[in-house]
C-alpha cells in the first residue's frame, strides 16, 4: 500500500496560477495509478526509486532526479518498480497561466519528463506548502507562491527534450517582443529586451531579422514612435510629457526619432491631425497594432 501525505485544497476563485493538490509518497512496489484523467496539470518529482509512465503512446522508465508533467484530461499510466519503488513529491495546480508556462518550461505531452539536480530544494518546497495548510488568504497566498518557486527551480535547472530550433527562436522573439510592449514607456534599451529573453544581442538581433524583417532597436522605436501618435491624436499632453510616456528622457532624442518615423515632428504632426489631413493615420495606427498582435500570436 502507498503511503501518502497528501493535502487537497478548494480552488473557488482560480486565479493566474493555484494549487490544487500537493504531497508526498512512498510507495510499495509495484503500486500504480491509472489509466486515469486528471482535470489539473500535475507534477512529480522522483526523490528517490525507480518507475515508468506511460503517456500520449509513449513509455518512460525514471528514476531519482527525474519528474514528469501530466496534463488535463491526458489519459496516463504509472508504476513504481518492483525492486525499487519511487518516492516522490507531486504538486497539482490550474489557472489561466497553466498552459502558457509549461510551454515556456518546454512540458507537454509530447515531451513530459524533465531532469533536476535540486531534489532537496524541491522537496522543501513541497513540504512547505504541506505547512500551511488552512484556509484562508495567507496560507493561500503562501502555496500559491511556492508554487511559482517550485516551476522556477524547475525551469532553471530542468533538461527538458530538445525543441526544434525554430520553435525556440519562435519563442525568443514572442517573449521579446512581450517585454517590449509592456516595457516600451521605461527607458529600455535592446540589451534589456536580449537580457529578459536570455540571449545575446546580437543573436536577438538575427532572430528579428528572420521573424519580423525588422532590428530589435526599429521594432522597438516603431512601437514606440506608434504609442506617440496616439497620445498625439487622443490627448493634450504636451511633447515632452509624450515623451516620458514613450521611454524617452529627452524630448530632442523623441522629436528626432519621431521625424525618422514619419518625416515630420511631433508638434507639426499634431497640427495636421487637429486639421485634418492626417487622419488617415488612424487607419495606419489600427494596423500597426493588428500586426503587432498577429507577430505576438503567430510566433
Amino acid at each position: 500500500m502507498e503511503k501518502a501525505y497528501k493535502l487537497e485544497f478548494r480552488n473557488e476563485q482560480p486565479g493566474s496560477l493555484s494549487v490544487n493538490c500537493c504531497g508526498c509518497s512512498r510507495t510499495e512496489p509495484l503500486h500504480s495509478f491509472g489509466p486515469a484523467l486528471k482535470p489539473h496539470y500535475l507534477i512529480h518529482y522522483i526523490l528517490n526509486g525507480k518507475g515508468m509512465l506511460k503517456m500520449g503512446g509513449k513509455e518512460y522508465r525514471l528514476e531519482e532526479g527525474y519528474g514528469f508533467l501530466i496534463t488535463p484530461d491526458e489519459l496516463a499510466f504509472y508504476q513504481a518498480d518492483e525492486k525499487e519503488p519511487w518516492t516522490y513529491v507531486w504538486i497539482g495546480f490550474t489557472g489561466t497561466k497553466a498552459a502558457e508556462y509549461m510551454e515556456s518550461i518546454g512540458l507537454s505531452v509530447a515531451s513530459p519528463v524533465f531532469c533536476s539536480t535540486k531534489s532537496e530544494e524541491l522537496y522543501r518546497i513541497v513540504h512547505d506548502m504541506m505547512e500551511h495548510n488552512t484556509f484562508g488568504l495567507t496560507d493561500d497566498l503562501r502555496r500559491n507562491g511556492l508554487l511559482h518557486m517550485f516551476l522556477s527551480v524547475i525551469s532553471e535547472s530542468a533538461q527538458v527534450s530538445a525543441r526544434s530550433d525554430d520553435d525556440r527562436a519562435n519563442q525568443y522573439v514572442r517573449k521579446a517582443v512581450e517585454f517590449i510592449q509592456t516595457n516600451y514607456c521605461n527607458p529600455i534599451k535592446v540589451t534589456d529586451v536580449a537580457d529578459y529573453a536570455c540571449i545575446n544581442r546580437s543573436y536577438l538581433y538575427t532572430l528579428f531579422q528572420n521573424s519580423i524583417q525588422m532590428s530589435p532597436q526599429q521594432f522597438l522605436t516603431v512601437y514606440r514612435i506608434t504609442k506617440a501618435m496616439e497620445l498625439l491624436q487622443v490627448t493634450e499632453l504636451s511633447i515632452e510629457g509624450i515623451a516620458l510616456s514613450c521611454g524617452y528622457q529627452n524630448p530632442l532624442v523623441f522629436t528626432k526619432a519621431f521625424r525618422q518615423v514619419k518625416g515630420i515632428s511631433p508638434s507639426a504632426y499634431r497640427k495636421e491631425i487637429q486639421s485634418g489631413t492626417r487622419r488617415r493615420d488612424r487607419e495606419q495606427l489600427k494596423q500597426v497594432e493588428e500586426f503587432l498582435e498577429r507577430t505576438g500570436s503567430a510566433l
